[in-house]
């Protein structure tokens, strides 16, 4: 009789959380990110030091925008012009042999000659503008830096040179427990709080992701599940403005119904 009465009671209160849980909506933690997330920008293969750095943290930069030089852009781009001068005056010599040629004057070695010059040179070219191109560092996307991390006279480390993001369009990426994902809908609505700004930020769910893995976000509540399975789900804000300055905060997130 005992056990019936106990058993029925924890049912009821499994009744109660439940009607509650669906009341206030399905909840999680989450994290603040820019468009397509944070872009962090290497330099070459191998070790380079940055000559000159161009833009500073905060600074709006476009796509092809050039945001450092390294050491070796003085270098590469005096043997990009020395290929290019032997390569204009084999292309006078390859003229000439040409006239000749066309005057019974000269041998078909020698035009032969010329002509592998030529496209020798012309090779020789493409490398050297590739090889400078490695020493100039340009922005990949639209953005604003949210960090550097070498400054002229620095090597580039293990952490690139800085950290780009798209900070026009803002995103809190929620993770959502497994046992709730079902719950979630694209364009289903969402709130996130956070002591760092004033008020609750809202915004739409645009995109729910296809793996599930361990939660990145921890709770700061000890007793909090510190292992939970988790789909992130990537909530699109409708003032970006509010947490620009925030990526990488953490939030408290609300689905609506």
């Amino acid at each position: 009789m005992v056990v019936a009465r106990i058993v029925a009671y924890a049912l009821c209160l499994l009744v109660v959380d439940a009607a509650y849980a669906a009341e206030r909506g399905i909840s999680s933690l989450g994290r603040v990110e820019p468009h397509n997330g944070v872009m962090r920008l290497a330099g070459p293969s191998e070790l380079a030091v940055v000559s000159e750095l161009l833009v500073e943290e905060g600074d709006h930069v476009d796509r092809k925008q050039v945001l450092a030089r390294l050491d070796t852009h003085s270098i590469k781009s005096a043997e990009v012009q020395r290929v290019q001068v032997a390569l204009d005056h084999a292309r006078r010599v390859l003229s000439r042999q040409t006239a000749l040629k066309q005057s019974s004057f000269q041998s078909e070695a020698a035009l032969d000659e010329a002509r592998r010059d030529v496209e020798v040179l012309e090779a020789e070219l493409i490398a050297a503008r590739a090889q400078l191109d490695r020493a100039v560092i340009q922005a990949p996307v639209d953005g604003e830096v949210l960090a550097v991390h070498a400054r002229a006279g620095e090597r580039i480390g293990v952490d690139g040179l800085l950290e780009l993001g798209d900070t026009r369009r803002m995103y809190v990426v929620a993770e959502v427990y497994e046992t709730d994902i079902n719950k979630v809908e694209e364009g289903q609505s969402a709130t996130a709080t956070s002591p760092a700004f004033a008020g609750p930020v809202t915004g739409k769910v645009e995109r729910i992701g296809k793996l599930i893995a361990k939660n990145d976000v921890l709770d700061l509540d000890p007793v909090a599940r510190m292992d939970s399975r988790v789909v992130e789900v990537f909530i699109l804000l409708d003032d970006p403005a509010v947490v620009a300055d925030l990526t990488n905060l953490q939030v408290d997130v609300v689905f609506g119904d």
